[in-house]
């Protein structure tokens, strides 16, 4: 008598990665138990869309790395609104706006925005840990400067463009949640650009994705984006100009260990 389940002979492969490979066959559909976690993660990803960013948290988590955070939101009132028009969420509201440009704050190398983008989950478990080892890494490289750190909701990557202008930053980097995947729903997004101002095209950033434990570690997306930054100063540009040419090991091996991690135990 035939097993219900027929495994694939190359099954052993999955332990080395979250795709859905060699999931087996049942019949002539898959097995139950790999239908039911495609149902899940679908739900996940999905959850991960819908979900409010815990903004309490976030400025908390940023106070006790002694940073004075700002919250602002975007011309998008709500999530539905957000989904629909992509448009709004690139923009500061109105209040937002007047709140920046009050500040009047002395020129700075950096301004850093935490934005909710199509995952929430994903600024909320993976943007404290990387603010807080590029924080330490700026911090022992010395001669950096950056603006009180700014958490957005409803927001859109174009609209850290806005925020580090109004900041008078030479450079803007955003921290944003990527939109989910069926293995990845809490996977942190990373773009900076040199000069920000309203109306960069995407070939004017730099990106780095997939941040998360399971794809590119917080520390070493820190490790990268502050080799990036580096050459982004002295070159004074980003985009498509600015190539990745750091050897990652390296930039590891010198990583001081975050602050935020040594408080959690990691």
């Amino acid at each position: 008598m035939k097993p219900p389940v027929v495994d694939q002979p190359w099954a052993g492969l999955r332990r080395y990665t979250a795709a859905r490979i060699a999931l087996g066959r049942a019949g002539a559909s898959l097995p139950t138990a790999a239908h039911l976690a495609f149902q899940q993660a679908h739900a996940e990803a999905r959850d991960a869309v819908q979900a409010p960013l815990d903004v309490g948290a976030l400025l908390a988590g940023l106070h006790a790395l002694g940073e004075a955070p700002l919250r602002v939101h975007s011309r998008a009132p709500d999530r539905a609104t957000y989904l629909q028009r992509p448009d709004l969420g690139r923009r500061l509201d109105a209040a937002s706006a007047a709140q920046l440009a009050a500040l009047r704050l002395p020129p700075a190398d950096l301004a850093f925005v935490l934005a909710d983008g199509l995952s929430a989950l994903a600024l909320q478990r993976q943007a404290l840990p990387l603010f807080a080892a590029l924080r330490e890494r700026l911090l022992a490289e010395g001669g950096w400067t950056w603006a009180p750190p700014v958490v957005a909701t409803q927001a859109r990557v174009a609209l850290g463009d806005e925020a580090g202008a109004l900041l008078r930053a030479r450079c803007v980097v955003v921290l944003i949640g990527e939109r989910p995947g069926l293995s990845a729903p809490d996977s942190l997004g990373l773009y900076f650009s040199w000069a920000p101002r309203v109306g960069l095209v995407d070939a004017e950033r730099n990106c780095i994705s997939n941040v998360r434990p399971e794809g590119l570690s917080p520390l070493a997306a820190a490790a990268k984006l502050h080799a990036l930054l580096r050459a982004a100063r002295t070159r004074q540009l980003s985009g498509i100009a600015l190539k990745d040419e750091a050897d990652e090991r390296a930039a590891l091996a010198d990583a001081p260990r975050p602050a935020l991690m040594r408080l959690l135990g990691g």
